[in-house]
């Protein structure tokens, strides 16, 4: 009897043992904003480096699309270049999306479907919904981030075109045809009071420039992307990665003309 408790005894030690030991190997984590930010700025970029801080999660992201069929091994980098955006474009194509849904953008949900088994997304960054505001379409991410720039310069900005307007200005050249776009009037404002805009809208998270008739087929205006917004388009996004790499946004590629400040998304601002 003393043989038998004592093999009792050891049987539910070892489970015991067992259901204490360490759990399985965590999935590993993809932070969204570092993965956005990476994916706006390194296809603009004139090399192959890597945008700090999103390496690894960049690297996750690669080696899913590279399980999949998408990208090639020699792509998988932790460089977002021109070859993981297309790689992600057609991975969110074969989700059966169309149409801005399929900007090449890491956004939430097909991160989400990217890295099930693989990674768990954290510091997502959504676009909101889209509302009507001044009697044009943003969503509420922009609106929010609008509202910041204005607290700081202590007036109402007037918005002239706003987002998810494919085809509206022709001069625009794609930039609202998705989420986080802005025109805004200048329209009695002093040259010191148009930079000054500038700056308020940069330091709430835009990218943004006073746009004049001797740049291109428009009058004065203030041109502005609300970076890191998964919905925009891909010309958006474009001026989105030309801004952090302290270019001017337009198609010549010119030093940036506009006020420095320190460059941080929404998201980093929000968070102090």
């Amino acid at each position: 009897m003393r043989i038998k408790w004592a093999a009792t005894i050891a049987a539910t030690a070892a489970a015991a043992a067992i259901a204490t030991a360490a759990p399985a190997h965590a999935l590993a984590t993809v932070d969204m904003e570092k993965v956005l930010l990476a994916a706006q700025i390194d296809p603009r970029r004139a090399d192959s480096a890597i945008t700090p801080g999103a390496k690894d999660h960049v690297l996750a992201v690669e080696q899913a699309l590279q399980a999949k069929g998408f990208l090639a091994a020699q792509y998988v980098d932790g460089h977002f270049g021109t070859s993981t955006t297309t790689a992600y474009t057609n991975y969110q194509k074969s989700l059966g999306w169309t149409g801005l849904d399929t900007n090449g953008i890491p956004g939430q949900t097909s991160l989400e479907k990217l890295g099930d088994g693989r990674f768990t997304v954290t510091r997502v960054v959504t676009a909101g919904s889209r509302i009507a505001y001044q009697g044009k379409t943003i969503n509420t991410r922009t609106r929010d981030m609008l509202k910041a720039a204005e607290t700081r310069l202590g007036r109402t900005l007037t918005i002239t075109q706003g987002s998810y307007n494919p085809g509206g200005v022709g001069a625009s050249g794609g930039t609202h045809d998705g989420g986080g776009a802005l025109d805004i009037s200048v329209s009695g404002m002093s040259d010191a009071t148009k930079t000054d805009v500038v700056r308020k809208l940069r330091e709430a998270g835009f990218a943004a420039w006073w746009r004049k008739p001797s740049q291109g087929p428009w009058e004065h205006h203030i041109h502005a992307m609300a970076v890191s917004d998964p919905q925009q388009s891909p010309a958006a996004w474009h001026q989105s990665g030309d801004y952090y790499l302290g270019k001017n946004g337009l198609a010549n590629g010119a030093a940036d003309d506009g006020p420095q400040v320190t460059k941080r998304t929404w998201e980093e601002i929000k968070r102090g």
